[in-house]
This record gives structure tokens, sequence and C-alpha cells, in this order.
């Protein structure tokens, strides 16, 4: 199988709104199957492609502000439009957006400010029931369930451009036949993404949680696939990650589609080093006293259409084993003779303020 990954340039930036992407999936109506219906009142499309046997269930956003993987959805979209598609003992059930609402208003939660990854057991929202009834009607064979993770999450002292996980079963996180399955379908991926961002790929903590549906679904005999879209250097907007992903999910979809996954082939997914929260966004090291270090969070916040970042103090020492995306000499920064430390955090503050507007 050739295929040429090409980016669909209609939608871009962190900010997809759910009006925004329902123009552009108009394009693909002949592969609309049936919608649901989110808390607001508004669609959440399914797409089928496909004829195989094999039923492969896919879906993006369930979190409101985590838009990367929905963007490489539509980028998956596109190149099979274009190009054909490949998979012919797949079927595919593609939901790109679940959260409309909370798309709509760049938050987590959904519309009653419900966490839907935190709604697996309950099914309180109709966007959960509606998962899960897709869920229970096609019975997938394996499900890809595709997140954002901050941009706090490293691999050592390197970013985790992309996570992965086979969610646990139980509170032992005993290693069942399900979790082999989707265990080695990641070692395909991480092998082909080894080639592209060597060393930045973490395997995220496998902590079982029933509420959490990728936990959930393999409770209940679904290999379930957790793709976390992480932070590539400078790329604030995940457009490089972005591409990634979705060489990512084609890659894991070639295996499942080309194999018959027995799970044998797992044991390379524990070489795959756990994610840590060990980066922050900018550290400014004070020249006169190196064990002086500003650590600064970007926190996100919505504009009209436009998701903008500004500087937050998280804390200041010498953090050991931790890492920044950015790092700075206070002389880079302040150049004053004024050593009041409210007077340092303010200018630090300023600069930054600064340097995230050309984000």
């Amino acid at each position: 199988m050739n295929y040429i990954y090409t980016k669909d340039e209609r939608i871009t930036g962190k900010y997809v709104s759910f009006y925004h992407l329902e123009e552009i999936l108009k394009d693909y109506s002949f592969w609309r199957m049936l919608e649901g219906t989110s808390e607001n009142g508004l669609p959440i499309p399914l797409y089928r492609i496909g004829e195989g046997n094999k039923r492969i269930l896919l879906w993006s956003q369930m979190h409101g502000n985590e838009s990367t993987t929905t963007r490489a959805l539509v980028d998956i979209l596109k190149l099979f439009s274009e190009q054909g598609y490949y998979f012919s003992d797949s079927q595919l059930y593609i939901i790109p957006m679940l959260n409309p609402d909370g798309a709509n208003l760049y938050t987590r939660e959904n519309f009653n400010k419900v966490d839907l990854n935190r709604d697996a057991i309950n099914l309180s929202q109709k966007e959960s029931q509606f998962l899960k009834r897709i869920f229970e009607e096609i019975k997938p064979a394996f499900c890809f369930n595709l997140h954002d993770q901050r941009t706090i999450f490293g691999v050592k002292d390197k970013p985790a451009t992309i996570s992965f996980l086979a969610p646990a079963v139980d509170e032992s996180r005993s290693i069942t036949i399900i979790r082999k399955k989707a265990m080695e379908v990641i070692t395909k991926m991480n092998y082909n993404l080894q080639k592209l961002i060597c060393n930045c790929v973490g395997r995220f903590d496998d902590s079982f949680n029933p509420n959490c549906t990728g936990d959930q679904f393999s409770l209940l005999g679904t290999p379930t696939i957790l793709i976390e879209s992480g932070f590539y250097p400078n790329d604030y907007l995940r457009e490089q990650t972005r591409k990634y992903i979705a060489l990512s999910i084609l890659e894991g979809l070639k295996y499942i589609n080309d194999n018959n996954v027995t799970g044998t082939l797992y044991q390379e997914y524990f070489q795959i080093p756990e994610n840590r929260k060990n980066f922050c966004d900018y550290c400014i090291i004070n020249d006169k006293n190196l064990t002086q270090r500003f650590y600064i969070q970007l926190e996100e916040t919505l504009h009209g259409e436009k998701v903008t970042f500004s500087p937050k103090l998280l804390e200041i020492g010498n953090k050991q084993d931790y890492y920044a995306h950015h790092t700075y000499m206070l002389s880079e920064v302040y150049n004053e003779n004024n050593c009041n430390i409210d007077n340092i955090i303010s200018h630090i503050l300023a600069y930054i303020e600064d340097e995230v507007k050309k984000i």
C-alpha cells in the first residue's frame, strides 16, 4: 500500500468548531451513515467506509478542546477520497467529533459540564449514549480512542509527541489477550513512528478506571488503542503532530487489515518508555544563581475563534529531571539592576507574552 499524506488546509489551528467541521464534512456525505445528537441539540455524524469483515470504531474530540486528532481524521478522509480506500478487509466507523458542544465552547466537558471520558458507566449524557449504542451495534474488532495531551508530558528529556495506551481491564492491570492485541498493534505503530520522531513516543499511565471509555470497552472485550497527540518542538498548534497522528492511525489500520492480530507479538509494547509530567513550556535560569529557575506554563483561552496563549508562573526553584520546551538565561529577558522578585517575574511574564504572540 502506497499512500501520500496530504493535509486538508481548510482546517487548521487548535480551535475547530462544529460548524467549521460540518462544512468540510459535506465533502464526504457519501460515507455518512447516521448521526447522534449532543446535549445542546447538535448532530454527531458517523461515517462508514469499506465493506470488509473487520469492523473498527474510531472517535475523536470527546474532549472539546482536543482537536488534533479530529484534524488528522479529516486528513485521512481526504486521502481516502482522493487516493482510494486501501483496506479491503476492514470496515471503518468514524466519529470525527463526539463532543460538538464542547468543541464550540473550547472546553474539555460537554454542554452540561460533564467529562464524557468519565461517563462510560453512568451514560448520563447523550454523547456517551450514542457512542455506546454504536459500539454495541457494530461490535468492533478494535477501537481507536483519540485525544490530545498537554505539553507537560515528556519521554525522558524529549517531549512526548505521541503517547499510546492499551487500557487496563482491572485494578491489577492484568495482561489479558484483549490488551495484548491492542499492544501488538501499538508496537507496529511505534515502529513506524521511531523513523519519524525517534524517542518522542511514550506509553501512557495504565491505571484502571472503568468510568473511562477505553477501559470500559476493553473490559467489555474489545481491544482499544488510546492515542494521545502531544507536543512537537515549536508546534503549539499541533499541525506537525497532526501529520504523525494521521500516519500512525493509517499504520494501525493497515496492520489490523493485513494480519490476524493474535496478541502474541505484544512484548515490545513495554519497551516504549512511560511518559512523565516532567516538562514546562518555559524555564528562565538566573545567570547569577543557577539554582534559581522560573518555570512558566502557557494557558489557553478562546478569544472569538482563536486560541490565545498566556504565561503563568508555576514555581521558582531547581527541579531535578525537569525540562522546558524553551530555556532562556535571565539576562536575555531582564537586564535591570532591580532585584525585586516581583519585578523580575513581571518582566519575565511580559517577555514571554510577547513571544507567544507569534504562535
